[in-house]
């Protein structure tokens, strides 16, 4: 018994600490308080670094609206130039046809100014009694592409003399045409408009008659030369041919 409580009481007794007694209630908020202090300081550590990093969410989409507005811009922008581009593209177009269609109606001017002038020195030589020795002829024989392959254009001028124009002339007309098909050259009758089969179209003029029309060759002909026949009763009255 003495030992024990030598042992208790005594320089060999155990050491003993004498803390103070926290309610459990009063550990739990201290550990809540130390834990959001913490996560505080955590996220303000995160977030010191995203801006030092360069990755500011914020900053970013600041960054991100800017950027879209000047692309709606720049879109707007952009479909303003088509627009000019369009409108203009479609005034050069424009112009360009009608600069073409003026151009060609120059031409058919020009060329229509040519054969009344030929007309008009033909019929001043008629009115002057200078037509020629012969009572008929045919005049200003001209044959064309027409713009379309195998078609051609033709056009000549019938006329009688002064002394003989008291007399209707009845006759026939026939186009005939040396072509070179193949190795070979073929001559063959034309066919114009409201034409028979053999080629001869019934004609009467009494001063002068215009005849103008097209006719066509088949495929891979190609016409060297045109002459154009005025007939009566199967004799040849007058002829004029073209080499083309």
């Amino acid at each position: 018994m003495l030992r024990r409580l030598r042992g208790r009481f005594g320089v060999s007794a155990r050491r003993v600490a004498v803390r103070t007694h926290l309610p459990w209630h009063l550990r739990l908020l201290s550990i809540a308080v130390l834990t959001g202090v913490s996560l505080a300081i955590a996220g303000w550590i995160y977030d010191a670094g995203r801006q030092f990093a360069g990755f500011d969410q914020s900053a970013s989409e600041r960054d991100l609206t800017v950027l879209r507005e000047r692309v709606a811009k720049l879109q707007t922008e952009l479909e303003s130039v088509r627009k000019v581009a369009n409108s203009s593209e479609s005034r050069l177009h424009i112009e360009s046809t009608t600069q073409e269609r003026l151009a060609a109606q120059l031409k058919l001017l020009e060329e229509e100014n040519t054969h009344l002038k030929a007309d008009l020195a033909m019929f001043e030589n008629l009115a002057g009694g200078q037509a020629g020795e012969e009572s008929l002829t045919i005049s200003q024989l001209q044959v064309s592409p027409a713009g379309s392959a195998g078609t051609y254009r033709y056009r000549f001028l019938l006329i009688q003399a002064k002394d003989k124009a008291q007399q209707e002339f009845r006759g026939e007309l026939q186009l005939i045409a040396t072509v070179q098909r193949g190795s070979e050259a073929v001559i063959m009758p034309l066919r114009i408009v409201d034409g028979s089969s053999d080629g001869l179209y019934k004609v009467n003029f009494r001063y002068f008659r215009r005849f103008e029309g097209t006719f066509n060759v088949a495929a891979g002909m190609q016409i060297q030369r045109v002459e154009a026949r005025l007939m009566q009763g199967g004799v040849i009255k007058a002829s004029q041919s073209v080499v083309l």
